[in-house]
């Protein structure tokens, strides 16, 4: 089965990797597979991952061409960012 694991480590900048999986595979598997934790000095236990762009727990199972995803986390509060736009065009 091919998946992928993808990251962005920054605004406009992807690290991607596909991986050849057995069947059955799971998105804790994928992700220790990807490297991209260690690749970013990032702990996987402690991020939020999912497929697709919805969050998943890690013991989910794959299916063939699924996007498996690693969540930064945020560094601003949406509410709050979007209040400094709008006062930012008046």
């Amino acid at each position: 089965m091919r998946v992928e694991v993808v990251y962005c480590p920054a605004p406009h900048a992807v690290d991607r990797v596909e991986l050849e999986l057995a069947d059955g595979a799971t998105l804790a598997e994928a992700l220790h597979a990807s490297g991209l934790a260690e690749r970013h000095g990032l702990v996987a236990e402690t991020l939020d991952a999912g497929i697709w762009g919805r969050v998943q727990p890690p013991q989910t199972v794959l299916r063939d061409g699924d996007r498996v995803e690693l969540y930064r986390p945020l560094t601003v509060d949406p509410k709050e960012a979007r209040r400094l736009r709008y006062r930012g065009t008046r």
